[in-house]
């Protein structure tokens, strides 16, 4: 029973404390006065009245009626139902209270305005009865307002005296004692929420999906905010929300109606349902996690940051479509051509129960199966019960499932698990659905009717009940009149009297004491469990891993271990440890070892104790966190039985070999394990106690004996009040024991796991992991978990003492932290708890002492024999810095290696050795797989390369002990995970890694490998001397000496000046005939001072002529060298010395192009203008439109001023800056003048000359109506373009060029600027050149994406997370993003040269992304470029000499080492590759070559890419190294040279596609998806290692050969296994070109004759194939014979294939398509080992090797079925091919003579030509098969056969 109403409240509007803000509210009267004991009064009860807060108002509104919710300080809610009103406010009190709410000029009224005021008259209860509460308040109001003759004291007292009962189902007739009557209908069962309508009126507002996602995000501890303009309506809301989570209750924050003034509430870090008024909308735009529910707008709005959780897709279309069906019955059947009869529409009330039933239903899915998972700890005297979360995944195969593990860890569960998990308690709608109605629901999953009829049954019991009686209108309540409450003479709610209502209230309190008190019945009984859960095995391929044969297979293997066949048990290990990755294996392992466990103990020798250890540590590492809790608990007694004896009384057991996993230092599986145990041992106890029972028959005994916990724990409840208190006593003493019992015991077991073998290592590392910065992963690096259990527990505790760092402290207190856990929950008493406490440390310190003879007695044993290092082949001059050290290969995130989608053996982990050299990191073994044990492993990288060094932590994958574990990371995209072995000191370890980076980081750059090839080791790894390489100093020193003496003075020879040839390029002329370099330097106007002649180093001034570069700008027509002083003025540029003692700019060249009318004077100040004093340069020329393109850094902030001035702005006194920028004016305008349509004959270039042929609908904009060019529609349409906002419309190359679109450009000179330097600035019209700014990624975003790129292409290790995938890593690299944006500036910059527009790029220092840009515009522009001599000298002019900084940029040296790796000309390689790959004819070069380049320019194996400029290389004396200096041929300085020599000797640079097209220019699309990933990035050949030292694989194949080639000859047809991962493709299966040419030289080699380079024999061939297409009169080009062979038209391809087709014309297709690069496996003939297909190369025509040819029928092979075919004899080619008919060119099939071992006559067999006599048969058989034949006649036959065996006897 319970009261009605606890206090009636009348809040008022308080005009005392009416200020300048809101108003507030005040208690006018509250009734009882005094407070209830066991309902104390809510505070702030007037906050809730007015929700909106306390105003006056200037119209009478209606009285409007809604309950709010307040819960106390103890969870408990009150119910406060407001019924407001408004009053008029005496006239005397707007003049005392509201005069500050008008202004003074409003007095002059005589009347202020008449205000009314809120009047709330409320009632607090602690039951939910709206309906009933709105009837009683209008009652009230109702006597108020119409004057009723009811003393409104009795009817509040009445009201306040009124008890009902809480539940039962019956019905309350309730009177107030002024005529009214009312019936309350109290709920059967009060555990079931009662909802009304809201469930409905909520899904109807909402709808389905957003209703689910309120459910899920409730469930999953969100905050949730509800917007209506209704409060009452927001009430209902909420209280719908709640009745949806039924059985689950809301634990959290729950405000239906939220106040105005406490707002802020909504900042709560915790989780809320909270509403409020759709007034403070403009409130939340700062709630950045808060779910926002607009119950008006029928809305949810959910934050970005914000991922809800949703339920499993099963269960939530379930949900969906039951729903559907519920809201619309009509649907079903609103496709029918005959709808039933429409049905009157479910009520509202009905449609509530329904639904709620739909989300009953869920939740029985969803915790199905939940009691078998609960675990009884104690019974008596209180149940302590604990859910075992991971058991319940497991059961139910949702491990992985996001939405459940939330809500079991949520607190609403929490409480659902207190609430429901006694055994013995009164049981709901809910338990008996979870029991009793599981199988039916899963059987009519399928059918949507049975689903709907199940709803409509459970929502009938909803329904009854709240309504366990049908309607009666007995309700009579007293109304207002209408419009009574507009009424103008309205008094006052009355004063109440409160001795009246206080007296009444007391009569009814002295009635209750005196009454019987009432007995609530209790209907306890034993709650059902339910059935248990079938355990669920996962759709990803589980079945099939964990096959019966596999189980089978673990079975064997243990069975062989324990019979002592170790011989069998080692064949099948390998399978086991790979089956041990599913879950039906790992239990299989657990259970076959638990039946070899007698009596808790099994002893094994050493090789048995081995392999078990190797299979528990196999099923414990490779499982996801939720699996590894039950495999660990499985084997958790087991490692505790199994030992073996290492001497007298000393035994070693398994727990001291699994430690390496972190399950053990997991709190919550040591609770799990504890507590189930426990549960065992209290199960064990009451059965028994019960047990000797002498009532109980035999059938009771073993039915009890298969009870499970809860049930027992049922029954003792239930008998608990009839046992006497000796016996309780006694009970709860036992129970109390079994848990501290087992506290002992898992302190023992915690002790066995956590301390490791050798705890002295373990302190020692212990100490030197904590400093240790540079390491990613802050565990510390021990041979068990003990340092890490300490640190974890060290960190939670939020301090670290250093004092008490010992392992045993640390285990101590982890144990400490359990116990003390577990036995306040079991409820232990304190003495107890203090007698663990003390004896811990004991325990640990006597197994300390017990480890230690262990430790001991296992350093005896024999080690495990170990596998042979293997030494790794070395180059020339490479030596040895370290001795190898054994370690353990293991494998990262490519899933390649370790037995992936690829298929074949795992290759690793691999047992081995890492060597450091002074070259490499070589890390060389064999792989642990046994069925791969024969394979070599080889991964290295130069240790130039290496990036970045990180200990890692491991599992152990192999039965050995490994201490240190590193991670290294290469620029070369290679990693090496490595685990030192035992037997490798720590010591060595850190040498090794100093080594490493004494090596990565050398203090000069000449003590790099490049310059110490060679050279003993001690003069690498010594202390720094004072001065290195003197002789290279004092040359350097001399030379700049005496070019220091030639500053200022003119340089004049008249001796002619004869450029080298290439091939004499690096042999040094005798000092006699040294040419001298003639350049005239015109001196200005102002200094007419007579010229001197200087005389500077012959040899170094020879050299700046005859550099590369000089003779290419030679090539272009820009710096012709002439022996007279006076060069023809015609020549628009010339070659200047200005800076040849590198004293203008320090990182340019010393010769430089410039226009031939810009003084060297004028390009001192012009070079000021300029970061790094980089100054404009003209590196290219366009041939065609004599276009040029010019490059310098950015410019500085005043220069881009300056740039912007007109040039007739008049200047009265010019400052220097002023000269400065009329000094860039004239040099832009001498460059726009050397184009011939650009210049004006008046000496001024104006743009009217060429306006005329402007078009003024082209491309780039529309021109002024002035005739005069519209310089900022121009900017704005290139500057839009060169930023990405304008996608070009792509042109196929070969297709119509952009000059078709471009008649004119409109400006003579375009400068590409970085728009944030150019930000603001404004062109001026009158110049003739427009600044286009772009944004550009810098150096910071190269490197951060390198970074990002390294860990997608070589991931450290598998990713779990699905989000972190390859492409999704690759995405947020913006790798590809900034190989578009380069690739888009540069197509387009070429489109303006290619269109008569001289283009500048001045960005950055002009050393990084302005010599990308020149570099590719130089490429797509000049076809040169894309030879092999061209492109070595694109890198050599633009890379090399103008100053990109190789050493910096690759951090090559200590001062260089905090800058990092940026890969600038690796980007630039991978655009050169992109441009490849869509463009394959154009290139002379592979794509290997553009590889090597990319390994070897970080490599430091050749000098080239050393030093940041030509001023550095001279100091160092590299600039001009001969090769006469070579003191040993296979010690390359250059990697030029190494490339020649290397190309004449094989064709691996060389590109067989390459067939250029005459001054073509590339326009490659730059699209990211037209963009592919560089298989440079993810390639790997663990065989030998990088493919880019070719002698260290062209040695090991030459190894490999000759070990084969005794085999080779016995069967020319044996085939070998290709591992993708393993084996390099492009050499084990080779493109026909290149294996053709190699068979070639073989055959040579067989028949002594002196073998043609490949190259020659490649020209003879191509020669001999067009003299042929000429002589049959074909005249192909290599473009048509391209378009005959179907490749594309355009040229254009992104993967291109050798054709498999007919010989011939196979062949026809290759000497001009083929790649040497691109791995093409062929199959038939080209990619047979045939001798007679060689000499297809030189004659093609078929008719001339149709030896014998004729028509035959052949038996099919599969079918058996006989045609007539075209047959072949060709004697040439040795071999005999068949086509469909005589006429047809396509070869059906060929039959190879070199495998045919004999032609005999054959027999008719069924299915053949009919009429034909029987000797026309014959049979060819091969090695292969048996060909079937039939000629015309027997004549036929025998010359078929003749032939045959004609060609036979010939080869």
């Amino acid at each position: 029973m319970a009261r009605l109403a606890d206090y009636f409240v009348l809040v008022g509007y308080d005009h005392d404390k009416r200020g300048s803000g809101d108003g507030q509210g005040r208690i006018i009267q509250r009734f009882p006065e005094k407070e209830w004991e066991d309902n104390p009064f809510p505070q702030g009860i007037q906050l809730f009245c007015q929700p909106s807060g306390w105003h006056l108002v200037l119209e009478r509104k209606s009285p409007n009626f809604f309950v709010a919710v307040l819960t106390d300080i103890n969870s408990e809610r009150h119910y406060c139902a407001c019924f407001t009103f408004w009053e008029a406010v005496e006239s005397s009190q707007p003049q005392k209270n509201h005069t500050n709410g008008f202004d003074d000029e409003d007095s002059k009224f005589a009347q202020a305005p008449q205000l009314f005021a809120p009047k709330s008259l409320v009632l607090v209860s602690q039951l939910d009865y709206t309906e009933v509460f709105r009837n009683c308040l209008g009652l009230i109001y109702t006597i108020y307002i119409d004057s009723l003759n009811f003393p409104l004291e009795t009817v509040i007292g009445n009201l306040l005296t009124c008890i009902i009962p809480i539940t039962g189902g019956s019905q309350r007739t309730v009177s107030l004692g002024a005529g009214d009557r009312q019936v309350i209908q109290t709920p059967i069962n009060d555990a079931l929420p009662v909802s009304g309508c809201s469930v409905a009126l909520l899904l109807k507002q909402l709808g389905i999906n957003n209703v689910l996602e309120l459910f899920c995000a409730a469930l999953t501890e969100h905050k949730i905010l509800f917007l209506s303009s209704s409060y009452q309506r927001l009430t209902e809301a909420c209280r719908a929300l709640l009745a949806l989570m039924f059985p689950l209750k809301y634990s959290f924050t729950y405000i239906p109606i939220l106040p105005a003034q406490l707002l802020e509430v909504l900042s709560s870090p915790t989780p809320f349902i909270i509403g409020i008024h759709s007034s403070f909308r403009a409130d939340m735009q700062d709630l950045l996690d808060v779910i926002v529910a607009d119950l008006d707008g029928g809305t949810v709005v959910i934050p970005e940051c914000i991922h809800i959780s949703v339920l499993p897709e099963s269960h939530l279309v379930q949900t969906q479509t039951a729903l559907s069906m519920v809201l619309d019955p009509e649907l079903e059947y609103a496709d029918y051509a005959f709808p039933p009869s429409s049905t009157s529409a479910p009520s509202m009330k009905y449609q509530d129960k329904e639904i709620r039933a739909v989300f009953l239903r869920l939740f029985a899915q969803l915790f199905q199966g939940y009691r078998w998972c609960l675990q009884i700890i104690r019974i008596h005297p209180e149940p302590v019960i604990r859910f075992h979360k991971v058991a319940f995944l497991a059961q139910r195969g949702l491990q992985d499932d996001e939405f459940l593990t939330k809500v079991l860890d949520g607190m609403a569960f929490a409480r659902f698990v207190s609430e429901r998990g006694s055994p013995y308690r009164p049981c709901d709608l809910f338990d008996e659905l979870v029991a009793n109605e599981i199988e039916r629901i899963r059987l009519e999953e399928g059918s949507p009717q049975k689903v709907l009829k199940h709803v409509k049954e459970i929502s009938e019991q909803l329904h009854r009940n709240e309504n366990p009686y049908p309607a009666v209108a007995m309700h009579k309540i007293q109304k207002p009149k209408e419009g009574s409450h507009l009424r103008v003479q309205q008094s006052a709610f009355p004063h109440l009297d409160e001795g009246t209502v206080q007296w009444i209230i007391d009569q009814a309190t002295a009635k209750l004491k005196n009454a019987p008190p009432a007995v609530k019945a209790e209907m306890k009984c034993m709650v059902p469990m339910g059935p248990p859960s079938a355990t669920t095995i996962d759709q990803n391929g589980i079945i099939l891993a964990n096959s019966a044969r596999r189980l089978e297979v673990v079975r064997n293997c243990i069975t062989y271990i324990f019979e002592n066949k170790m011989l069998e048990a080692k064949k099948l290990l390998p399978a086991v440890l790979r089956a041990l990755k599913g879950r039906a294996a790992r239990q299989c392992l657990s259970e076959e070892l638990n039946s070899h466990v007698l009596q808790n103990r099994a002893v094994l020798d050493h090789q048995q104790f081995d392999y078990v250890v190797r299979m528990m540590n196999c099923a414990l590492q490779d499982c996801t966190p939720l699996d590894e809790h039950l495999v660990a608990a499985a084997l958790l007694p087991l490692v505790t039985a199994f030992c073996r004896k290492l001497g007298s009384g000393v035994t070693q057991f398994a727990y001291s070999c699994v430690q390496e996993h972190l399950v053990w230092t997991n709190l919550q599986f040591w609770e799990a394990m504890f507590y189930s145990d426990v549960q065992n041992h209290i199960r064990a106890l009451y059965l028994e106690v019960d047990g000797g029972h002498p009532l109980e028959s035999g059938y009771d005994h073993v039915k009890k004996q298969q009870s499970s916990a809860l049930e027992v724990a049922a029954e003792q409840l239930r008998v608990w009040p009839t046992r006497s208190k000796e016996k309780q006593q006694e009970l709860i003493d036992k129970e109390e024991s079994i848990v501290y019992s087992q506290a002992i015991h898992y302190g023992n077991r915690l002790t066995y796991l956590l301390l490791p073998l050798d705890t002295s290592k373990n302190r020692l590392l212990r100490s030197t992991a904590v400093g240790d910065l540079e390491s990613v992963s802050n565990s510390f690096v021990t041979n068990s978990i003990a340092g890490s259990v300490a640190e974890s527990y060290d960190t939670e505790s939020g301090f670290e003492d250093a004092e008490t760092s010992d392992v045993a402290n640390s285990v101590v207190r982890f144990i400490n932290r359990f116990v003390d856990k577990v036995c306040t929950e079991s409820g232990v008493s304190n003495d107890h708890l203090k007698a663990l406490h003390a004896n811990l440390p004991d325990i640990v310190q006597m197994h300390i002492e017990t480890l230690d003879a262990v430790h001991r007695e296992s350093k005896r044993l024999p080690p495990i024999q170990k596998p042979k290092l293997l030494r790794p082949t070395l180059l020339v001059g490479e030596e040895l810095v370290m001795e190898g050290l054994r370690v353990c290969l293991m494998p990262d995130g490519r899933e390649e290696s370790v037995s992936g989608s690829l298929g074949g053996p795992p290759i690793l982990p691999a047992e081995g050795a890492i060597f450091l050299t002074t070259y490499r990191i070589i890390f060389k073994g064999v792989p642990l797989e046994t069925l791969a044990g024969e394979q070599t492993v080889i991964r290295s990288f130069p240790v130039a390369s290496f990036t970045k060094e990180k200990k890692i932590n491991l599992p152990s994958r192999t039965g050995q002990d490994f201490q240190d574990k590193l991670q290294l990371r290469s620029s070369t995209f290679q990693l090496i995970k490595i685990a030192f072995d035992e037997e490798v000191a720590s010591e060595m370890v850190e040498l090794f890694r100093k080594n490493i980076h004494k090596l990565r980081y050398p203090q000069y750059v000449h003590t790099t490998f490049a310059f110490s090839v060679g050279q003993s080791l001690k003069q690498i790894i010594e202390p720094k001397q004072k001065e290195k390489n003197p002789s290279l100093r004092t040359m350097s020193k001399n030379i700049m000496k005496n070019a220091k003496k030639t500053i200022g003075r003119q340089y004049v020879t008249r001796k002619k000046y004869t450029p080298p040839t290439w091939d004499q390029r690096a042999t040094p002329p005798h000092a006699d005939n040294l040419d001298q370099i003639s350049v005239s330097e015109e001196l200005e106007q102002s200094a007419l001072t007579l010229s001197t002649t200087i005389r500077s180093d012959k040899s170094t001034m020879s050299h700046m002529v005859e550099r590369a570069c000089c003779r290419d700008y030679q090539r272009l027509g820009l710096g012709t060298l002439s022996n007279s002083l006076t060069r023809s003025k015609n020549e628009p540029f010339r070659i200047t010395t200005v800076n040849r003692m590198y004293s203008v700019c320090r990182s340019y060249p010393s010769l430089l192009i410039i226009p031939q009318t810009i003084q060297d004077s004028l390009m001192q100040r012009i070079s000021r203008c300029y970061r790094q004093n980089r100054f404009p340069v003209v590196c290219w020329r366009n041939s065609r439109t004599k276009a040029v393109l010019l490059r310098s850094a950015g410019l500085h902030g005043k220069s881009v001023v300056g740039l912007f001035k007109s040039q007739n702005a008049p200047a009265a006194d010019p400052s220097h800056s002023d000269s400065s920028s009329l000094a860039q004016e004239k040099y832009f305008q001498a460059v726009i003048n050397s184009m011939p349509h650009y210049a004006d004959t008046g000496g001024r270039n104006t743009l009217g000359g060429f306006t005329s042929h402007m078009n003024s609908s082209g491309k780039w904009g529309s021109i002024r109506g002035s005739g005069r060019l519209s310089a900022y529609s121009l900017n704005s349409d290139v500057g839009i373009r060169l930023a990405g906002k304008e996608t070009l419309s792509p042109q196929a190359n070969g297709g119509p060029s952009e000059s078709h679109y471009l008649r004119q450009p409109r400006a003579g000179l375009y400068i590409i600027g970085e728009k944030s330097q150019l930000k603001g600035a404004k062109q001026d019209p009158l110049q003739q050149w427009e600044v286009v700014p772009i944004e550009i990624p810098d150096v910071r975003h190269v490197k951060t994406s390198f970074k990002k790129l390294m860990k997608a292409c070589v991931p450290s290790s598998a990713p779990i997370d699905p989000n972190q995938s390859f492409y999704r890593l690759l995405e947020e690299s913006e790798w590809l993003s900034q190989l578009h944006r380069l690739l888009q500036v540069s197509v387009l910059v070429v489109e303006l040269l290619d269109n008569g527009s001289s283009v500048l790029i001045s960005l950055e220092d002009g050393w990084d992304v302005t010599t990308q840009v020149v570099s590719l515009v130089q490429l797509l522009s000049d076809q040169h470029y894309r030879t092999l001599e061209g492109f070595r000298l694109l890198v050599e002019k633009e890379w090399l000499s103008f100053g990109h900084r190789f050493s910096h940029r690759g951090a090559q040296t200590m001062a260089s080492q905090s800058s990092g790796f940026t890969p600038v000309f690796l980007q630039f390689l991978d655009c050169v590759h992109q441009i490849h790959l869509q463009f394959p004819m154009e290139f002379e070069f592979s794509q290997y070559y553009l590889k090597f380049l990319a390994y070897h320019h970080v490599s430091n194996r050749f000098r080239t890419f050393l030093l940041d400029s030509d001023h550095e290389r001279i100091e160092l004396g590299l600039m001009y190294e001969e090769k006469g200096e070579r003191k040993n041929q296979h010690m390359y300085r250059s990697v030029w040279d190494y490339i020649d020599r290397l190309n004449k000797k094989m064709p691996i640079f060389f590109n067989y596609l390459y067939a250029p097209e005459e001054g073509e220019v590339l326009r490659p699309y730059a699209n990211i998806s037209n963009l592919k990933i560089w298989d440079y990035y993810t390639d790997e050949t663990i065989s030998e290692g990088p493919p880019y030292d070719w002698e260290l694989v062209y040695n090991r194949r030459e190894q490999m050969d000759d070990g084969e080639r005794v085999d080779t000859m016995t069967s020319r047809a044996q085939r070998k296994i290709v591992w993708p991962c393993y084996d390099n493709q492009n050499k084990m299966v080779p493109d026909a070109i290149s294996k053709l040419l190699e068979e070639m030289q073989s055959l040579e080699a067989e028949l002594d004759q002196v073998s043609d380079k490949w190259r020659e024999t490649w020209d003879k061939i191509k020669t001999a194939q067009q003299v042929e297409s000429k002589q049959e009169g074909k005249h192909l080009s290599s473009s048509s014979l391209l378009m005959s062979s179907s490749l594309s038209h355009h040229r254009r391809s992104h993967c291109v294939y050798l054709h498999e087709a007919v010989v011939g014309s196979a062949l026809n297709l290759s000497l001009d398509t083929d790649s040497s690069t691109t791995s093409t496996p062929s199959s038939g003939v080209m990619g047979r080992k045939s001798t007679s297909t060689l000499y297809s190369q030189f004659q093609t025509s078929e008719s001339e090797h149709r030896s014998y040819e004729g028509t035959l029928y052949k038996r099919g092979a599969l079918l058996k079925a006989w045609k007539p075919r075209w047959f072949v004899l060709d004697k040439t080619k040795h071999q005999l091919r068949y086509y469909e008919s005589k006429l047809d060119i396509d070869v059906k099939g060929i039959v190879d003579l070199s495998e045919v071992e004999s032609v005999t006559l054959g027999a008719i067999v069924l299915g053949a030509p009919k009429n034909i006599e029987e000797k026309a048969f014959f049979d060819l058989k091969t090695t292969k098969r048996v060909y079937n034949f039939c000629a015309q006649d027997s004549q036929s036959a025998q010359q078929w056969i003749d032939k045959i065996q004609s060609c036979l006897s010939d080869a």
